[in-house]
């Protein structure tokens, strides 16, 4: 992203440049609109129309990827608190299974051992 901000400003700066070498007076016809003025204008107002428009069709990708985004985040912490959750229920479940477990003899064994049921 900050590449392309980098690389926009280079651009502006370059139109810019261009712009003021070309300072020559136009006339711009469109449809029935005419605009009398120097080419450097003319330059500058084309520059900010592209990057007007840009900034209009970009934008609803870009606001629906930081949407998208932002879904994502909270499944995520939706699904690391069940998972924490899974967690603390399998290690109490384990503490409870080493409680209740005790030692029995296995009057088999020749020493005598104790085995955990």
């Amino acid at each position: 992203m900050q590449l392309l901000t980098i690389v926009a400003i280079l651009f502006s700066i370059g139109g810019v440049m261009f712009a003021l070498q070309n300072n020559v007076p136009v006339t711009v016809n469109f449809l029935l609109w005419r605009l009398d003025s120097s080419l450097a204008m003319v330059l500058l107002i084309a520059l900010a129309l592209g990057g007007i428009i840009f900034a209009l069709v970009s934008a609803p990708s870009t606001l629906r990827r930081h949407w998208t985004l932002a879904k994502q985040q909270k499944r995520i912490e939706e699904l690391e608190k069940a998972h924490n959750a899974l967690e603390k229920k399998l290690a109490e479940s384990l503490k409870a299974d080493q409680n209740n477990s005790s030692p029995v003899l296995d009057p088999a064994s020749p020493e005598g051992t104790s085995h955990h049921r």
